[in-house]
Protein backbone atom coordinates (compact mmCIF):
# COMPACT_ATOMS: atom_id res chain seq x y z
CA UNK A 1 0.00 0.00 0.00
CA UNK A 2 1.32 3.12 -1.16
CA UNK A 3 2.50 5.81 1.36
CA UNK A 4 -0.49 8.46 2.21
CA UNK A 5 2.28 11.63 1.43
CA UNK A 6 3.35 10.01 -1.54
CA UNK A 7 0.03 9.50 -2.71
CA UNK A 8 -0.85 13.41 -2.25
CA UNK A 9 2.65 14.13 -3.32
CA UNK A 10 3.38 16.28 0.08
CA UNK A 11 6.24 16.51 1.97
CA UNK A 12 5.72 14.81 5.92
CA UNK A 13 5.55 18.56 7.08
CA UNK A 14 3.03 19.59 4.92
CA UNK A 15 0.43 22.03 6.79
CA UNK A 16 -3.25 21.78 6.70
CA UNK A 17 -3.36 24.39 3.55
CA UNK A 18 -1.06 22.48 1.55
CA UNK A 19 -3.06 19.03 2.28
CA UNK A 20 -6.20 20.57 1.05
CA UNK A 21 -4.41 22.18 -1.94
CA UNK A 22 -3.05 19.19 -2.86
CA UNK A 23 -6.02 17.12 -2.98
CA UNK A 24 -7.79 19.50 -4.56
CA UNK A 25 -5.85 19.54 -7.81
CA UNK A 26 -5.06 16.03 -8.02
CA UNK A 27 -9.23 15.10 -7.08
CA UNK A 28 -10.42 17.44 -9.43
CA UNK A 29 -7.66 15.92 -12.10
CA UNK A 30 -8.86 12.29 -10.97
CA UNK A 31 -12.55 13.05 -10.78
CA UNK A 32 -14.24 9.96 -12.52
CA UNK A 33 -16.80 12.41 -13.80
CA UNK A 34 -14.20 14.17 -15.90
CA UNK A 35 -12.41 11.06 -16.93
CA UNK A 36 -16.07 9.37 -18.74
CA UNK A 37 -15.93 6.74 -15.44
CA UNK A 38 -12.34 5.46 -16.08
CA UNK A 39 -12.08 2.50 -14.17
CA UNK A 40 -7.98 3.49 -13.21
CA UNK A 41 -9.25 7.40 -12.74
CA UNK A 42 -11.68 5.73 -10.32
CA UNK A 43 -9.78 4.13 -8.28
CA UNK A 44 -7.09 6.52 -7.72
CA UNK A 45 -10.02 8.81 -7.07
CA UNK A 46 -10.70 6.69 -4.24
CA UNK A 47 -6.78 6.18 -3.23
CA UNK A 48 -6.53 9.99 -2.79
CA UNK A 49 -9.74 10.62 -1.33
CA UNK A 50 -8.57 7.63 1.60
CA UNK A 51 -5.01 9.46 1.83
CA UNK A 52 -6.97 13.04 2.48
CA UNK A 53 -9.29 11.48 4.89
CA UNK A 54 -6.42 10.15 7.32
CA UNK A 55 -4.09 12.80 7.26
CA UNK A 56 -6.54 15.41 6.96
CA UNK A 57 -7.84 14.31 10.57
CA UNK A 58 -5.10 15.27 13.52
CA UNK A 59 -6.07 11.95 15.02
CA UNK A 60 -5.56 9.88 12.36
CA UNK A 61 -2.68 11.90 10.89
CA UNK A 62 -0.92 11.07 14.30
CA UNK A 63 -1.45 7.57 14.01
CA UNK A 64 -0.38 6.86 10.55
CA UNK A 65 3.07 9.12 11.48
CA UNK A 66 3.86 6.80 14.44
CA UNK A 67 2.34 3.23 13.43
CA UNK A 68 2.30 3.62 9.24
CA UNK A 69 -0.64 1.81 7.84
CA UNK A 70 -1.05 -0.37 10.98
CA UNK A 71 -2.46 2.95 13.07
CA UNK A 72 -5.63 3.68 10.96
CA UNK A 73 -6.77 0.18 9.89
CA UNK A 74 -10.29 0.08 10.81
CA UNK A 75 -10.49 3.58 10.48
CA UNK A 76 -12.45 5.76 7.96
CA UNK A 77 -10.30 5.48 5.08
CA UNK A 78 -8.33 2.90 6.31
CA UNK A 79 -7.35 -0.08 4.70
CA UNK A 80 -10.29 -1.98 6.45
CA UNK A 81 -12.98 0.42 6.65
CA UNK A 82 -14.20 0.81 3.62
CA UNK A 83 -14.76 4.39 1.73
CA UNK A 84 -14.41 7.85 3.49
CA UNK A 85 -17.23 9.93 3.85
CA UNK A 86 -17.27 11.70 0.55
CA UNK A 87 -20.07 14.17 0.50
CA UNK A 88 -18.28 15.22 3.97
CA UNK A 89 -14.49 15.53 2.76
CA UNK A 90 -16.37 17.59 -0.90
CA UNK A 91 -18.23 19.97 1.12
CA UNK A 92 -15.28 21.20 2.67
CA UNK A 93 -12.69 20.93 -0.26
CA UNK A 94 -14.97 21.92 -3.31
CA UNK A 95 -18.36 24.00 -1.25
CA UNK A 96 -16.98 26.93 -3.22
CA UNK A 97 -17.13 25.20 -6.25
CA UNK A 98 -19.55 22.28 -6.57
CA UNK A 99 -22.04 23.77 -3.76
CA UNK A 100 -24.83 23.25 -5.93
CA UNK A 101 -23.71 19.74 -6.55
CA UNK A 102 -23.00 18.82 -2.64
CA UNK A 103 -26.26 20.57 -1.08
CA UNK A 104 -24.86 23.82 -0.13
CA UNK A 105 -25.86 26.33 -2.82
CA UNK A 106 -28.71 28.79 -2.28
CA UNK A 107 -32.03 27.50 -2.27
CA UNK A 108 -34.33 28.88 -4.50
CA UNK A 109 -37.69 28.13 -3.70
CA UNK A 110 -38.32 30.91 -0.87
CA UNK A 111 -38.17 35.07 -2.16
CA UNK A 112 -35.79 36.26 -4.11
CA UNK A 113 -34.56 39.69 -4.80
CA UNK A 114 -35.10 41.38 -7.80
CA UNK A 115 -32.45 42.21 -10.38
CA UNK A 116 -30.62 45.32 -10.63
CA UNK A 117 -30.90 47.66 -13.60
CA UNK A 118 -28.33 49.93 -15.46
CA UNK A 119 -29.87 52.78 -17.15
CA UNK A 120 -27.40 55.55 -19.03
CA UNK A 121 -29.00 59.07 -18.94
CA UNK A 122 -26.53 61.83 -21.21
CA UNK A 123 -26.89 65.39 -19.53
CA UNK A 124 -25.37 68.90 -20.53
CA UNK A 125 -22.30 70.61 -19.04
CA UNK A 126 -25.23 73.07 -17.89
CA UNK A 127 -27.10 70.46 -15.80
CA UNK A 128 -23.97 69.26 -14.47
CA UNK A 129 -22.91 72.44 -13.29
CA UNK A 130 -26.07 73.15 -11.65
CA UNK A 131 -28.09 70.06 -10.82
CA UNK A 132 -31.38 69.08 -12.51
CA UNK A 133 -34.97 67.18 -11.87
CA UNK A 134 -34.82 64.94 -15.20
CA UNK A 135 -37.56 62.57 -16.16
CA UNK A 136 -36.80 58.87 -17.37
CA UNK A 137 -38.56 56.14 -18.71
CA UNK A 138 -37.04 52.58 -17.46
CA UNK A 139 -38.49 49.03 -18.87
CA UNK A 140 -38.41 46.82 -15.55
CA UNK A 141 -40.22 43.96 -14.05
CA UNK A 142 -42.91 44.49 -11.66
CA UNK A 143 -45.13 42.29 -9.93
CA UNK A 144 -48.52 41.39 -11.93
CA UNK A 145 -51.82 42.99 -10.24
CA UNK A 146 -53.80 40.50 -11.53
CA UNK A 147 -52.25 37.29 -9.49
CA UNK A 148 -50.46 39.97 -7.11
CA UNK A 149 -47.05 38.23 -8.03
CA UNK A 150 -48.02 34.84 -6.85
CA UNK A 151 -48.03 33.53 -11.17
CA UNK A 152 -51.21 31.30 -10.44
CA UNK A 153 -54.59 32.57 -11.52
CA UNK A 154 -56.89 34.48 -9.04
CA UNK A 155 -58.81 31.99 -6.28
CA UNK A 156 -56.33 29.48 -7.19
CA UNK A 157 -52.61 28.56 -5.34
CA UNK A 158 -49.86 26.46 -6.11
CA UNK A 159 -49.19 23.00 -5.16
CA UNK A 160 -46.84 21.04 -3.58
CA UNK A 161 -44.28 19.67 -6.22
CA UNK A 162 -44.54 15.73 -6.36
CA UNK A 163 -41.23 15.50 -6.88
CA UNK A 164 -38.79 17.16 -4.51
CA UNK A 165 -41.95 17.05 -1.76
CA UNK A 166 -41.31 20.96 -1.52
CA UNK A 167 -38.09 21.25 -0.77
CA UNK A 168 -37.07 22.83 -4.21
CA UNK A 169 -34.14 19.63 -4.51
CA UNK A 170 -34.15 16.22 -5.45
CA UNK A 171 -30.98 13.73 -5.10
CA UNK A 172 -29.32 11.24 -7.07
CA UNK A 173 -27.29 8.37 -6.98
CA UNK A 174 -23.72 9.17 -9.22
CA UNK A 175 -20.78 6.49 -8.86
CA UNK A 176 -20.38 5.88 -4.93
CA UNK A 177 -21.63 9.08 -3.45
CA UNK A 178 -25.12 11.19 -3.75
CA UNK A 179 -25.83 14.45 -5.88
CA UNK A 180 -28.35 17.15 -4.80
CA UNK A 181 -29.33 18.99 -7.69
CA UNK A 182 -32.28 21.91 -8.41
CA UNK A 183 -35.29 19.70 -8.62
CA UNK A 184 -36.08 19.95 -12.67
CA UNK A 185 -39.61 19.89 -12.47
CA UNK A 186 -40.41 23.06 -10.00
CA UNK A 187 -37.07 24.75 -10.59
CA UNK A 188 -36.39 24.66 -7.36
CA UNK A 189 -39.69 26.22 -5.98
CA UNK A 190 -40.66 23.55 -4.54
CA UNK A 191 -44.48 24.27 -5.57
CA UNK A 192 -45.96 23.87 -9.05
CA UNK A 193 -48.75 26.11 -11.06
CA UNK A 194 -51.36 24.15 -11.96
CA UNK A 195 -53.33 27.00 -13.22
CA UNK A 196 -51.26 29.69 -13.97
CA UNK A 197 -52.22 33.52 -14.02
CA UNK A 198 -53.03 34.40 -18.02
CA UNK A 199 -52.06 37.78 -17.72
CA UNK A 200 -48.00 36.46 -16.43
CA UNK A 201 -48.39 33.76 -17.79
CA UNK A 202 -47.13 32.15 -14.15
CA UNK A 203 -44.57 34.13 -14.09
CA UNK A 204 -45.83 36.32 -11.34
CA UNK A 205 -43.95 39.15 -13.17
CA UNK A 206 -44.69 41.39 -16.15
CA UNK A 207 -42.52 44.05 -18.21
CA UNK A 208 -43.74 47.74 -17.86
CA UNK A 209 -41.88 51.20 -18.82
CA UNK A 210 -42.23 53.01 -15.51
CA UNK A 211 -41.55 56.73 -15.53
CA UNK A 212 -39.23 58.02 -12.68
CA UNK A 213 -38.01 61.64 -11.54
CA UNK A 214 -34.28 61.27 -10.81
CA UNK A 215 -32.57 64.54 -9.16
CA UNK A 216 -29.02 65.01 -10.28
CA UNK A 217 -27.00 66.50 -8.07
CA UNK A 218 -24.82 69.34 -9.12
CA UNK A 219 -20.98 68.44 -9.81
CA UNK A 220 -21.25 65.45 -11.12
CA UNK A 221 -18.65 64.12 -13.76
CA UNK A 222 -18.37 62.35 -17.00
CA UNK A 223 -18.56 58.17 -15.58
CA UNK A 224 -20.56 59.50 -11.94
CA UNK A 225 -23.41 57.02 -11.29
CA UNK A 226 -26.40 57.64 -9.04
CA UNK A 227 -27.99 54.43 -6.72
CA UNK A 228 -31.82 54.28 -6.97
CA UNK A 229 -32.64 51.61 -3.96
CA UNK A 230 -35.77 49.54 -4.53
CA UNK A 231 -36.08 50.68 -8.59
CA UNK A 232 -35.06 47.61 -10.20
CA UNK A 233 -36.69 44.68 -11.47
CA UNK A 234 -39.63 43.19 -9.09
CA UNK A 235 -38.17 40.00 -6.83
CA UNK A 236 -39.33 36.45 -7.97
CA UNK A 237 -41.48 35.06 -5.35
CA UNK A 238 -42.54 38.40 -3.96
CA UNK A 239 -38.89 39.17 -3.38
CA UNK A 240 -37.62 42.62 -2.66
CA UNK A 241 -36.79 44.92 -5.69
CA UNK A 242 -33.48 45.16 -6.89
CA UNK A 243 -31.44 48.40 -7.18
CA UNK A 244 -31.42 50.88 -10.48
CA UNK A 245 -28.19 52.27 -10.63
CA UNK A 246 -28.30 55.43 -13.35
CA UNK A 247 -24.78 56.10 -15.38
CA UNK A 248 -24.24 59.79 -16.24
CA UNK A 249 -22.45 61.07 -19.34
CA UNK A 250 -22.27 64.86 -19.89
CA UNK A 251 -22.09 65.99 -23.92
CA UNK A 252 -19.46 68.05 -24.88
CA UNK A 253 -19.76 71.80 -24.77
CA UNK A 254 -19.74 74.16 -27.45
CA UNK A 255 -17.91 76.41 -25.38
CA UNK A 256 -16.04 75.12 -22.83
CA UNK A 257 -13.91 72.25 -21.40
CA UNK A 258 -13.76 70.62 -18.14
CA UNK A 259 -10.70 69.79 -16.01
CA UNK A 260 -11.85 68.09 -12.85
CA UNK A 261 -13.49 71.54 -11.00
CA UNK A 262 -12.29 73.79 -13.43
CA UNK A 263 -13.74 74.92 -16.61
CA UNK A 264 -11.32 76.13 -19.90
CA UNK A 265 -12.54 78.64 -22.18
CA UNK A 266 -10.92 79.87 -25.45
CA UNK A 267 -11.76 83.73 -26.12
CA UNK A 268 -10.76 85.88 -29.53
CA UNK A 269 -9.39 89.13 -28.50
CA UNK A 270 -8.63 92.22 -31.11
CA UNK A 271 -5.10 92.88 -31.67
CA UNK A 272 -5.72 96.39 -30.43
CA UNK A 273 -7.26 95.45 -27.01
CA UNK A 274 -4.37 92.84 -26.30
CA UNK A 275 -1.80 95.72 -27.39
CA UNK A 276 -3.57 98.54 -25.61
CA UNK A 277 -5.27 96.60 -22.49
CA UNK A 278 -9.20 96.68 -22.03
CA UNK A 279 -12.12 94.25 -21.35
CA UNK A 280 -13.54 91.55 -22.83
CA UNK A 281 -16.72 89.51 -22.32
CA UNK A 282 -16.49 85.94 -22.05
CA UNK A 283 -19.20 83.24 -21.29
CA UNK A 284 -19.32 82.05 -17.86
CA UNK A 285 -21.98 79.16 -16.13
CA UNK A 286 -21.58 81.52 -13.26
CA UNK A 287 -24.12 84.96 -11.86
CA UNK A 288 -23.28 87.57 -9.53
CA UNK A 289 -20.51 90.07 -9.39
CA UNK A 290 -19.38 91.00 -13.24
CA UNK A 291 -21.58 89.17 -14.50
CA UNK A 292 -24.83 90.86 -16.33
CA UNK A 293 -27.32 88.12 -15.41
CA UNK A 294 -26.95 86.48 -18.78
CA UNK A 295 -23.85 84.36 -18.49
CA UNK A 296 -21.75 86.79 -19.15
CA UNK A 297 -18.17 87.89 -17.55
CA UNK A 298 -16.34 91.03 -17.91
CA UNK A 299 -12.12 89.90 -18.28
CA UNK A 300 -9.55 92.34 -17.84
CA UNK A 301 -7.16 91.88 -20.71
CA UNK A 302 -3.44 93.02 -19.44
CA UNK A 303 -1.21 95.58 -22.18
CA UNK A 304 0.28 93.59 -24.58
CA UNK A 305 -1.41 90.13 -24.11
CA UNK A 306 -0.14 87.46 -26.16
CA UNK A 307 -1.75 84.34 -27.67
CA UNK A 308 -1.82 81.57 -25.48
CA UNK A 309 -1.51 83.68 -22.34
CA UNK A 310 -4.46 82.89 -19.56
CA UNK A 311 -6.76 84.54 -16.86
CA UNK A 312 -7.76 82.42 -14.21
CA UNK A 313 -10.70 83.90 -12.27
CA UNK A 314 -11.77 81.64 -9.00
CA UNK A 315 -14.48 80.14 -8.06
CA UNK A 316 -16.25 80.44 -11.24
CA UNK A 317 -15.60 76.69 -12.22
CA UNK A 318 -17.43 73.82 -11.14
CA UNK A 319 -18.85 73.13 -8.10
CA UNK A 320 -17.68 70.03 -6.01
CA UNK A 321 -19.80 67.37 -5.33
CA UNK A 322 -18.73 66.45 -2.04
CA UNK A 323 -17.83 69.83 -0.36
CA UNK A 324 -18.13 73.49 -0.87
CA UNK A 325 -15.49 74.24 -3.29
CA UNK A 326 -15.42 75.61 -6.35
CA UNK A 327 -13.19 75.50 -9.29
CA UNK A 328 -11.88 78.31 -11.58
CA UNK A 329 -12.80 79.78 -15.11
CA UNK A 330 -9.40 79.67 -17.18
CA UNK A 331 -9.99 82.20 -19.69
CA UNK A 332 -7.14 81.44 -23.04
CA UNK A 333 -6.61 84.52 -24.70
CA UNK A 334 -7.02 84.04 -29.00
CA UNK A 335 -5.12 87.52 -30.13
CA UNK A 336 -6.88 87.85 -33.77
CA UNK A 337 -5.33 89.95 -36.65
CA UNK A 338 -8.00 91.60 -38.32
CA UNK A 339 -8.45 90.88 -42.09
CA UNK A 340 -9.91 93.14 -44.92
CA UNK A 341 -8.33 96.37 -43.93
CA UNK A 342 -9.08 99.22 -46.18
CA UNK A 343 -6.33 101.34 -47.61
CA UNK A 344 -5.90 103.82 -44.95
CA UNK A 345 -5.88 101.48 -42.44
CA UNK A 346 -2.95 99.39 -43.88
CA UNK A 347 -1.04 102.89 -44.15
CA UNK A 348 -1.78 103.03 -40.42
CA UNK A 349 -0.57 99.59 -39.42
CA UNK A 350 2.45 100.67 -41.74
CA UNK A 351 3.54 103.22 -39.92
CA UNK A 352 3.21 101.65 -36.53
CA UNK A 353 4.98 98.64 -37.96
CA UNK A 354 7.97 100.71 -39.38
CA UNK A 355 8.07 103.03 -35.32
CA UNK A 356 8.32 99.76 -33.34
CA UNK A 357 11.52 98.47 -32.37
CA UNK A 358 12.53 96.19 -30.11
CA UNK A 359 11.13 97.75 -27.25
CA UNK A 360 8.14 97.15 -28.50
CA UNK A 361 8.43 93.85 -29.57
CA UNK A 362 10.56 92.07 -27.08
CA UNK A 363 9.83 88.51 -28.03
CA UNK A 364 10.90 89.22 -31.88
CA UNK A 365 14.18 90.57 -30.42
CA UNK A 366 15.00 87.95 -28.49
CA UNK A 367 14.07 84.79 -31.01
CA UNK A 368 15.58 86.79 -34.17
CA UNK A 369 18.97 87.11 -31.82
CA UNK A 370 18.81 83.48 -31.09
CA UNK A 371 18.22 82.85 -34.90
CA UNK A 372 21.56 84.58 -36.31
CA UNK A 373 23.87 83.04 -33.28
CA UNK A 374 22.62 79.29 -35.27
CA UNK A 375 22.94 80.81 -38.96
CA UNK A 376 26.08 82.10 -38.04
CA UNK A 377 26.99 78.13 -36.57
CA UNK A 378 25.60 77.03 -39.29
CA UNK A 379 27.21 79.05 -41.93
CA UNK A 380 30.86 78.76 -39.75
CA UNK A 381 30.69 74.59 -40.05
CA UNK A 382 30.10 74.56 -43.61
CA UNK A 383 32.85 77.41 -44.20
CA UNK A 384 35.27 74.76 -42.39
CA UNK A 385 34.01 71.84 -44.23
Amino acid sequence: MRDYYDVLGVRRDCDDAGLKAAFRKLAMEHHPDRNDGCKHATARFKEINEAYSILADPKKRGAYDRFGHAGVNGLNGGAGGGFADVHDIFNDVFGDVFGDMFGRGQRSKGPARGQDLRYDLEITLEQAYAGAEVEIKVPAAVACETCEGSGARPGTSPTICESCGGAGRVRRSQGFFQVETTCPRCGGAGKRLLDPCATCLGHGQVRRERVLQVTIPAGVDDGSRIRLAGEGDAGARRGPRGDLYIFLAVKPHDLFERDGLDLLCSVPVPMTTAALGGEIEAPCLLGGENCDGECKIRVKVPEGAQTGRTVRLHGRGMPSLRSRERGDLVVELFIETPTKLTAAQKALLRELAGSCGEQQNPRSATFFHKARRFWDGVTGLEGRA
